[in-house]
């Protein structure tokens, strides 16, 4: 149990909690080691005792510790202590993107741009780490006092180990994308339509899909066409309603591909504001039905005609070479008929009538001109060999084998690939060498660069100092280029144990004996008894500096041994014991409790055991049920003083006054009568609204008196009563 003032980790001091979440809860702590504040997120107790939950926590550290961006909150360290698992990250001060939009209704173009930018940069640099965030909303983003926009919690990120993930997790439902609705695949592309939903918001301060259910606003996200953010807001211009529409696309395909393409049209947006360059390319629209235009029609004729040329010239030659070996062998039979045997007389004479008869448009044997004939045949192979060439040619350019073309205009496409390849940005190799590692690594990532690290043992430099680089100093490299980095281990690098095969506890105690710090996860395994290490990493007998992290993977034993937990969440009572049941799981201690999605009022919103989790047959679970939002509560504590002359310029001192004081909602707080002022201070606690009403009942009155009017006789002047009301509004003080 975490408590204000103990410390943890023999370093890090609890000063107050600043959040909580889902999972965690978060505090603002003091690292007495390097003296500094820091945020320390504490998976809650009740989801510390579920393997699945922590090895979520785990990964969750394993992926954010992988990446150092200016946009992206950065972890510094991981552990646990006596059951308590935490993450030490960089401590933000600021408010996140959700309660500054609350805050200023809704944002400017220019400051919705400039923060979408900034959130682009931060999720690229994790996609390039192959990380998906998979749960971009406001709430996760953080602006800091100074302005600087970061990304927070991955907590359902993995690394992605190919190029899309199939995962059923869903983040919160205004920002997920269709195919997370569907329970299907997660890319980039479900954080870029994630971040379209959020640019959405930032410019109308409304989320485009809502509805009563988060099944219902789900099926919106499948199903319904995106609104126009300019129906709300008719500033803003047409190019960043086109990058939102583009992001937001039903259609992965149809979306940005990569982040960096939409932080380069986000970037033309602040310049161009009102140039409709956005270009949603349609995946299906080469397979689809098009209708041929004229042009295309002449271009498909001219291609006919010189294939039926081609064909004819070659059938041409073809026909003549016939005639000219008939009319040879009819004529060698003529002189040669004695030599000849008679079979072959008639073979050759057979064969010539066969291509006679064959040939509609020749003439008889005795019209025959064989001077036409050869110049015929001349023709032919002239227009065939013309024809082929021009044929080649036009197949050639268009595949780009030749560097020219009809117009003399060269290659096109092999000149804008040599272009674009002069235009890749180069960036110049910093010097590293003798610098921390992690400094060097925020370095070469600022730059474009990719660093990639191994140590190597050195009684030259101290452990986590770079010793060389596989680039030099001011080399010119291509953005993206990676960059080995050899760092030193120390003159002593610790050769990691073999714990493959032991118990846990074994494990832990022969990694921590030689300084590792330990990751644990866990996964089933038919072969590895259950609470033994199926797997470690770094492997045994490499060599590593003392303190590094060796995450072991823990066997769960055979899968098929345990009961998958359903999911229970938005269910009644009644359905959720029918899913236990049927599960070969039973219902466990049910509770009620606040909840702020005010849609799961009377349904279930906590189980105990996370969706798709493993635990043995028979397994209570335990089910919360919501009673709605926690009611806020509100207090008045302060003096009520007499009615100002503002107020009733009539109101004499020392007249008895009846005082109310009432909230909003009719209750009555206060009564009282008085004709001394002020009240003394009132403390009243538990206020059920946040604004009330102080109200003044009395009688103004006015003695009895005399005038004298123009001719000097006294002409007396009743005195009045008058029965007064004044009402003064308050704003009570939240609890």
């Amino acid at each position: 149990m975490i408590k204000i003032g103990m410390i943890i980790g023999d370093r890090y001091e609890i000063l107050e909690r600043i959040g909580t979440g889902g999972m965690s809860d978060v505090y603002k702590a003091k690292d007495h080691k390097l003296n500094r504040q820091v945020a320390v997120k504490v998976l809650k107790q009740e989801f510390s005792e579920n393997a699945n939950f922590v090895s979520k926590f785990r990964i969750e550290a394993q992926a954010a510790a992988g990446l150092a961006h200016p946009n992206i909150v950065n972890v510094y360290d991981v552990g646990e202590e006596n059951g308590v698992y935490f993450i030490v990250m960089e401590l933000v001060e600021g408010i996140t993107l959700k309660k500054y939009i609350e805050k200023k209704a809704r944002l400017s173009v220019k400051e919705a741009v400039s923060i979408a930018i900034q959130v682009s940069m931060g999720i690229e640099a994790a996609h390039n780490n192959h990380i998906i965030h998979r749960d971009i909303k406001p709430q996760n983003i953080i602006i800091s006092k100074e302005g600087k926009v970061k990304v927070t919690d991955f907590g359902i990120a993995k690394a992605a180990t190919s190029n899309t993930i199939t995962s059923n997790v869903m983040g919160s439902v205004h920002y997920t994308s269709p195919e997370q609705a569907r329970g299907g695949y997660s890319d980039e592309k479900s954080d870029i339509y994630s971040l379209g939903i959020t640019m959405f918001e930032m410019l109308t301060g409304r989320v485009p899909f809502n509805g009563e259910t988060t099944v219902a606003i789900a099926i919106k996200h499948i199903q319904e066409e995106m609104p126009s953010p300019r129906e709300y807001v008719s500033e803003i211009p047409v190019s960043v309603e086109q990058i939102v529409f583009k992001c937001c696309q039903k259609s992965p395909d149809r979306r940005y591909q990569t982040m960096g393409e939409l932080i380069v049209d986000l970037k033309r947006s602040l310049m161009t504001p009102d140039e409709d360059f956005v270009k949603v390319i349609d995946p299906d629209e080469d397979g689809s039905t098009k209708m041929i235009t004229d042009s295309d029609m002449e271009r498909i004729k001219k291609q006919s005609q010189h294939r039926d040329s081609l064909e004819e010239a070659i059938h041409l030659r073809k026909e003549a070479d016939v005639k000219r070996s008939a009319r040879r062998k009819y004529v060698v039979e003529e002189e040669d008929e004695e030599e000849e045997d008679e079979d072959d007389a008639e073979y050759y004479e057979s064969e010539y009538e066969y291509y006679e008869e064959d040939d509609e448009d020749d003439e008889d044997e005795e019209d025959y001109d064989p001077k036409m004939e050869r110049i015929t045949t001349v023709l032919a192979v002239v227009a065939a060999v013309l024809v082929g060439c021009i044929v080649l040619f036009l197949v050639g350019n268009a595949v780009g084998l030749f560097e020219f073309d009809l117009f003399g205009r060269g290659n096109t496409s092999a000149q804008e690939e040599e272009q674009e390849e002069e235009e890749k940005e180069q960036v110049a190799m910093v010097e590293v060498v003798g610098k921390n590692v992690d400094d060097v690594k925020v370095t070469l990532l600022n730059l474009g660069l990719t660093p990639e690290i191994e140590y190597e043992e050195s009684i030259e430099y101290e452990p986590g100092i770079v010793m060389k680089a596989s680039e030099e100093p001011g080399t010119m490299l291509t953005e993206g280029s990676n960059v080995v980095l050899t760092v030193s281990a120390g003159s002593e690098g610790v050769e990691v144990p073999d714990v493959v095969g032991m118990s846990e506890a074994e494990g832990v105690a022969t990694l921590s004996k030689k300084g590792f710090v330990v990751n644990k996860t866990s996964g089933y395994d038919a072969y590895i008894k259950e609470g033994n290490i199926i797997t470690q990493s770094p492997s045994a007998g490499s060599k590593a500096p003392g303190g590094t992290a060796v995450t072991i993977r823990i066997s769960l034993g055979e899968e098929n041994v345990k009961v998958r937990v359903p999911d229970l969440m938005a269910k009644s009572e009644e359905e959720a014991m029918a899913l236990l049941v049927e599960a070969g799981l039973d219902l466990g201690v049910v509770s009620e409790v606040n909840h702020e999605d005010a849609a799961l009022s009377g349904l279930v919103c906590y189980q105990s055991y996370s969706v798709g989790s493993y635990v043995e047959e028979g397994t209570k679970v335990d089910i919360s049920i919501s009673i709605g939002p926690a009611q806020a509560t509100y207090r008045f504590a302060d003096s009520i003083s007499a009615p100002t002359p503002e107020e009733d310029p009539n109101y004499k001192s020392g007249t008895m006054v009846t005082v109310t004081l009432m909230a909003d909602d009719g209750t009555q707080l206060l009564s009282t009568q008085t004709a001394s002022f002020p009240i003394q201070q009132q403390n009243i606690t538990g206020i059920k609204v946040g604004t009330g009403v102080i109200l003044y009942q009395y009688v103004n009155t006015t003695e009895p008196t005399t005038i004298i009017n123009e001719n000097g006789e006294e002409i007396p002047i009743e005195g009045t009563t008058e029965n007064k009301e004044v009402r003064r509004p308050v704003q009570f003080v939240a609890e």
